[in-house]
């Protein structure tokens, strides 16, 4: 007979020894974000080149989960996987006019090695299209090659010159990237709802994350891009992070390092080119972020970095000799550390708590006499009492049920957001209330970029986009006031 009820302090617990965090989350974000990575141990800003950061591994052990779970759905879906060079020939970036021009303001040169001046500039990728593409041209030759569908994982730079925030926006994180190349546009197109399916079965599904899928308007483009979509996910504070973000690209590209296929007719044509980008330690914020509370993180089962902490109450040797044998029997199927520190248990709950372990296992002599464990879930910040005997099945049951109550938790939140405005002063109140203003648009082609400035200006928010499901847009524009052609979602960003 399991038994639940809600996790009570100890009678020893003073309410100093359990406040781990400082600020509340909803009181004061950017405080609690920052606390949350030093306290959490997730990375320490301490390395001596601004912008870069030197992550801990609580946080590389999480990534490292949520690598496996992207690069498996990839692999599912026939991309293979490369390595490519840090180091991008300058004259590979130039072939591409539109690319050039939007990526140059952000790449980190190298123009020396050793004590040589070196005859060609050489970038720190920013990313990576144009080594691709180069080796794309030397690799396919006939419709027989195609899809020809490729990812790498990597690490790029970017000289970001808006300030840095760890994990969010730094000049130098890890991401993967999908390359492919497609016979026509339409089946190029089937890739970009391939990729932006894998991000919904992966973010949302497995990491518990809620989104929406925007069609990015005309002047806010990949460059080089005739089609970007990207997830954006919304923070607590109101302001909204892009996450994957998939493309298709201008055949620019294609004619620019002479990527061509000859078809069933011996007919010489150019590819059409898809590139995806989920950035692993940029999601990896979202999921500190939306999953977090005032007591730390809280992971979902499959990218927890540790699954299952067992506390001894005390260091008898029976308690210990029982843990250890707890641990083996639940190592069968999860990560399991038993915490042999020589902290006081509310200590230990704290920082269990604190570093978001979906479950933890408290023991001591009574629960050993009683043959029932006090099983405390993290999801739901509850603690149940659990026969020994059914300890293995409670805690896969609970693996599944856990991720399922994040995602639920984070979704209804995420729902409430999004408001409907009809005017700049309706858009300027739900920006500042912390939500995402929904209203009328005149166009999401170049025309309407005087109207996503006046925005812009007013409100400090940027215009998304506009969904993937077709929205019929009525009455007017809410900046200009001419014929509204789409409704678009309206938000700050990072």
């Amino acid at each position: 007979m399991v038994k639940a009820g809600r996790a009570k302090k100890s009678e020893k617990e003073s309410d100093k020894d359990i406040k781990a965090l400082s600020v509340k989350k909803n009181e004061n974000f950017s405080e609690w974000f920052s606390e949350i990575v030093q306290k959490a141990e997730l990375a320490d800003l301490r390395y001596n080149v601004k912008g870069f950061l030197v992550f801990q591994p609580w946080s590389v052990l999480s990534m490292e989960k949520m690598y496996s779970c992207l690069e498996n759905a990839l692999r599912r879906k026939e991309h293979k996987p490369y390595f490519f060079p840090t180091l991008i020939p300058e004259s590979n970036l130039k072939r591409e006019a539109e690319h050039v021009k939007g990526f140059t303001p952000e790449v980190f040169w190298v123009n020396e090695a050793g004590e040589s001046k070196l005859s060609e500039r050489l970038a720190l990728r920013p990313t990576s299209e144009t080594a691709f593409y180069q080796m794309f041209s030397l690799w396919i030759r006939s419709y027989k090659d195609l899809p020809y569908k490729t990812y790498q994982r990597a690490n790029v730079f970017r000289y970001e010159t808006k300030a840095t925030r760890p994990f969010l926006r730094s000049r130098e994180f890890h991401w993967i990237e999908a390359h492919c190349a497609h016979a026509t546009e339409k089946d190029a197109m089937k890739q970009v709802y391939e990729d932006m399916e894998t991000t919904k079965e992966i973010l949302h599904d497995v990491f518990g994350l809620p989104f929406i899928f925007f069609e990015r308007p005309a002047w806010d483009r990949f460059a080089g891009a005739v089609r970007t979509f990207a997830a954006d996910v919304l923070n607590p504070d109101g302001k909204v992070v892009q996450q994957p973000s998939t493309h298709l690209l201008s055949q620019d590209f294609a004619k620019a390092f002479d990527v061509k296929y000859k078809d069933k007719n011996g007919e010489e044509k150019y590819v059409w080119i898809t590139c995806y980008g989920p950035a692993v330690s940029r999601i990896f914020a979202s999921v500190v972020i939306v999953h977090g509370d005032d007591k730390g993180l809280r992971f979902p089962w499959a990218i927890a970095p540790l699954q299952v902490a067992i506390v001894p109450i005390s260091d008898d040797s029976s308690v210990i000799a029982k843990a250890e044998e707890i641990r083996k029997k639940l190592a069968e199927f999860a990560s399991v550390e038993i915490d042999k520190t020589e902290k006081s248990a509310g200590e230990k709950f704290n920082y269990w708590e604190m570093k978001g372990v979906p479950v933890r296992i408290d023991l001591g002599a009574k629960e050993i006499k009683e043959r029932n464990l006090t099983v405390f879930r993290r999801d739901l910040n509850t603690k149940t009492q659990v026969p020994e005997k059914e300890i293995s099945e409670y805690v896969k049951k609970l693996a599944e049920e856990s991720g399922k109550n994040l995602t639920k938790q984070a979704d209804s939140l995420f729902e409430k957001k999004i408001n409907n405005s009809l005017n700049i002063k309706e858009i300027k109140k739900v920006v500042e209330e912390g939500g995402i203003a929904r209203c009328g648009f005149c166009s999401v082609e170049k025309e309407g970029a005087s109207c996503a400035e006046v925005i812009e200006k007013e409100t400090g928010a940027r215009v998304r986009g506009t969904r993937l499901e077709k929205e019929n847009a009525k009455g007017n524009c809410a900046i200009c006031g001419k014929k509204a052609e789409n409704i678009v979602y309206i938000a700050r960003d990072y």
